[in-house]
């Protein structure tokens, strides 16, 4: 004799959960735009004076952990010193470890405030291939910096199952096929 279960009593096995809708919780995209760049958990804003030598300038970014640092004057931004600059600009010059950053740094950055969209900063980082882009407040005085990484570790924060659940490698999921199989 065969018992009739209740589809709701049926116990899912596990490996039987089917696939993942991946991305479908939420639009991405939406978040991009409507995230203000003040909600990401973003790199720390590490200054420098303008007259500060280049091998200070490393120094700080290898001991605070950072990938560029605001060159600033009192309260106004001048200019961004990245590993970019020291290693294509100031390391070709000669004694460059007691030249002031000023000479290397990258002048008048680009800025974006604090309340403007996340997909505002993935623009100038896709288009103008800025790793950083420095923000300032409403004043225009220096708030911090937002990297690449930041908007990385946004987007997975978006669809956290989806990208932390991969395999570690990609030969390694399955991936279904045209017939289902």
């Amino acid at each position: 004799m065969v018992v009739e279960r209740d589809a709701a009593e049926i116990e899912v096995l596990e490996g039987d959960e089917g696939a993942p809708e991946v991305g479908r919780h939420r639009d991405v995209g939406r978040e991009m735009l409507e995230t203000p760049l003040s909600e990401l958990r973003r790199s720390p804003a590490v200054t420098v004076a303008p007259e500060a030598t280049v091998a200070r300038a490393a120094e700080l970014m290898r001991k605070k952990k950072v990938g560029v640092l605001l060159v600033k004057k009192g309260a106004r931004l001048l200019g961004l010193f990245s590993e970019r600059d020291l290693v294509r600009r100031a390391m070709e010059a000669k004694g460059w470890g007691r030249a002031p950053v000023k000479k290397f740094m990258t002048a008048s950055p680009e800025t974006l405030r604090l309340s403007d969209p996340v997909a505002y900063a993935l623009n100038k980082m896709s288009v103008q291939r800025y790793p950083h882009v420095a923000l300032v407040d409403r004043a225009g005085k220096p708030a911090g910096v937002i990297s690449v990484r930041d908007i990385v570790d946004f987007i997975v924060e978006l669809c956290p199952e989806e990208i932390l659940n991969l395999p570690s490698q990609p030969s390694l999921a399955e991936h279904p096929t045209v017939d289902g199989d």
